[in-house]
């Protein structure tokens, strides 16, 4: 494992590890609307770094550590961790904006952070196999990161389970972004597979410019 990614990894389990033990500094440090929305927008950063609980941690760290060499090796770690943080970032800003009218919404994990990290490695290895439970055989990777997407709009629109599927969301959208901009020529060397990664997002801003309307 590259050892930045380890870093980051190690990064998350103290952070994690203190707001598990200890309530007033996960309160502190998530992600709520309502203080951020008075000025402590620090929260946007420190939440993507707790976690509620081990298996929560645990999930996220596994599949950060799965993703990363598919981002660090084509990118370098500088971006790597440009494409982390960005997306940490702008899927908890996506989620602000999402819940502005909600001040008691709040949410921890790095989840929105990860989802940059899994859709830029998509972007980079559109023809990864990814086995997926309850999938029984491998699926493309561009196939994966397109139902995932899909996914997160149904389920962030239908409020479904105790999950922040907005940042997950606004995360993914946020590695899509970043991952073309550090390496715009993936738009001439694979068009067509980023054109069809884009459609969830095209469809997204459809769906919220509907509903605005």
């Amino acid at each position: 494992m590259n050892i930045f990614v380890l870093g980051v990894i190690v990064l998350n389990v103290l952070f994690s590890y203190k707001g598990i033990q200890d309530r007033f500094f996960l309160d502190k440090y998530k992600f709520q609307v309502g203080p951020i929305l008075a000025g402590q927008k620090i929260r946007l950063i420190t939440s993507g770094f707790l976690h509620i609980d081990y298996m929560h941690l645990g999930f996220n760290m596994y599949a950060l550590y799965i993703f990363s060499d598919a981002v660090v090796v084509p990118l370098g770690v500088l971006n790597f961790l440009i494409i982390y943080m960005g997306s940490l970032l702008i899927g908890n800003i996506f989620s602000l904006v999402y819940h502005k009218n909600e001040p008691y919404y709040s949410a921890v994990g790095a989840s929105g952070a990860v989802s940059g990290i899994i859709y830029s490695a998509v972007m980079l290895y559109p023809e990864m196999r990814l086995i997926m439970f309850p999938i029984p055989i491998p699926i493309p990777g561009y196939v994966f990161g397109i139902g995932y997407l899909l996914y997160s709009i149904y389920a962030m629109k239908k409020q479904l389970g105790n999950v922040g599927h907005s940042a997950h969301l606004g995360g993914a959208i946020g590695g899509f972004g970043l991952t073309l901009l550090l390496y715009p020529q993936l738009i001439f060397e694979s068009p067509l597979m980023i054109g069809l990664l884009a459609i969830p997002i095209v469809l997204l801003f459809v769906l919220e410019r509907k509903k605005s309307n």
